[in-house]
């Protein structure tokens, strides 16, 4: 397991011991630049072994989701001392160095959801680098270094690494990987955090087992209408044969995503979600600061609350009889972030009082889920163990 009172680890920090590791194993380690992002910072790789088959771990495609790059450079130290000599690792430690910029405030401060939230940031979809352009678009830096690289390494595994606000941990699959499952549950039930086994962002994918999903297809539907589908660089690594597993673990964990018991009341519970969604943005589109430009926070507090109301609908449109405390407890969890994001995007482009007592008010509404923090060294134990399993399934 990771060790106790590990901490998150900011970009530069990353860096700084990938050439520390590169150092001291000149034969074992290297770190070269595969690109830079769109306002000049390094994108690093940090690659460890010399083995036949490829694995590509990817930290930081979301800058609020800071566990990949410590799970990343723990994964590196372990391939550092325990040589595979079947694989050569390769560790992409910062996919969005401008993103995470963005939220460095909160990675030396006590890990509170209200400093969190003070520091958010996560960009509209167009802008997150792990999806490809529209057919005529040019790429950002950030997805055309990712998009090289794959078709450099043509991995036999990619591992995204991802985190949730509040929930659960759980995976998603281009392929299943045949015992993946169960050693995932068991890692989980090691370090004590809940399998989201009714992902909201995996609403209508198969489920092969508890808090695993797999995707579908590139061009097949692959969520709520109101939110744009395109073809990802997960999808990407299968024209190679390789598998993408995009892992997820959270920063306060709900009990509740877990719960696979039907839910007493799910129609009163996701009208009442879907009224708080559309109630939350109608308040918080008045308190956008007019003339101020804002760039990345502003187009991003724009798109959630563009998208918002329409996944609202998206949600009163589909029949719940018979579902899950869990997969109501997700559509609910949703309602109460997705204002939470607005207001905390707002509140930094300096809106009115309003957007700081919303930001405060979410925190509470989180509590009331009975989110409880997991320790930075458990994410990272638990990812961590993720894509050892996802590797152990390859071979």
């Amino acid at each position: 397991m990771a060790r106790a009172g590990l901490r998150y680890t900011g970009a530069g920090r990353a860096e700084e011991v990938a050439a520390g590791l590169a150092a001291s194993a000149p034969g074992l380690c290297r770190v070269r630049r595969v690109g830079r992002s769109r306002e000049g910072r390094p994108l690093t790789l940090l690659s460890v072994g010399r083995g036949g088959r490829q694995v590509l771990v990817v930290a930081g495609p979301h800058p609020n989701e800071p566990v990949g790059t410590a799970t990343a450079l723990h994964l590196a130290r372990r391939a550092a001392h325990r040589a595979d000599p079947g694989l050569t690792w390769h560790f992409l430690l910062c996919l969005d160095p401008d993103g995470a910029a963005l939220t460095a405030g909160w990675l030396s401060g006590p890990p509170s959801a209200r400093r969190h939230f003070r520091h958010f940031y996560r960009p509209a979809v167009e802008g997150q680098p792990e999806w490809l352009p529209e057919a005529g678009a040019d790429s950002s830096s950030e997805t055309a270094a990712l998009v090289g690289l794959i078709d450099e390494l043509r991995p036999d595994l990619q591992c995204s690494l991802h985190g949730v606000d509040a929930g659960g941990a759980f995976a998603q699959l281009t392929d299943a990987l045949p015992g993946f499952g169960p050693a995932f549950a068991r890692s989980a039930a090691r370090t004590g955090i809940p399998l989201e086994v009714a992902s909201h962002d995996a609403y209508f994918w198969p489920s092969p087992g508890p808090g695993v999903y797999l995707m579908p297809p590139p061009q097949a539907p692959a969520g709520f209408g109101a939110i744009e589908e395109a073809d990802s660089t997960w999808a990407y690594a299968r024209r190679y044969g390789g598998v993408t597993a995009v892992l997820e673990v959270p920063m306060w964990a709900v009990p509740a995503v877990a719960d696979r018991r039907p839910h007493p009341a799910p129609g009163t519970a996701v009208r009442a979600a879907a009224r708080r969604l559309v109630a939350g943005c109608e308040r918080l589109a008045a308190e956008v600061p007019e003339g101020v430009d804002g760039g990345p926070l502003r187009r991003a507090a724009e798109w959630y609350l563009e998208v918002s109301p329409r996944l609202a609908a998206d949600w009163l449109a589909e029949p719940v009889q018979g579902a899950s405390v869990a997969r109501v407890t997700g559509i609910e969890l949703h309602a109460v972030r997705a204002p939470l994001r607005i207001a905390a995007l707002l509140a930094r482009l300096g809106a009115g009082p309003r957007a700081a007592r919303a930001v405060a008010e979410g925190c509470r509404e989180l509590r009331r889920f009975g989110a409880r923090r997991v320790p930075v060294d458990r994410q990272v134990a638990l990812q961590a163990a993720a894509v050892r399993a996802a590797v152990a399934a390859l071979t």
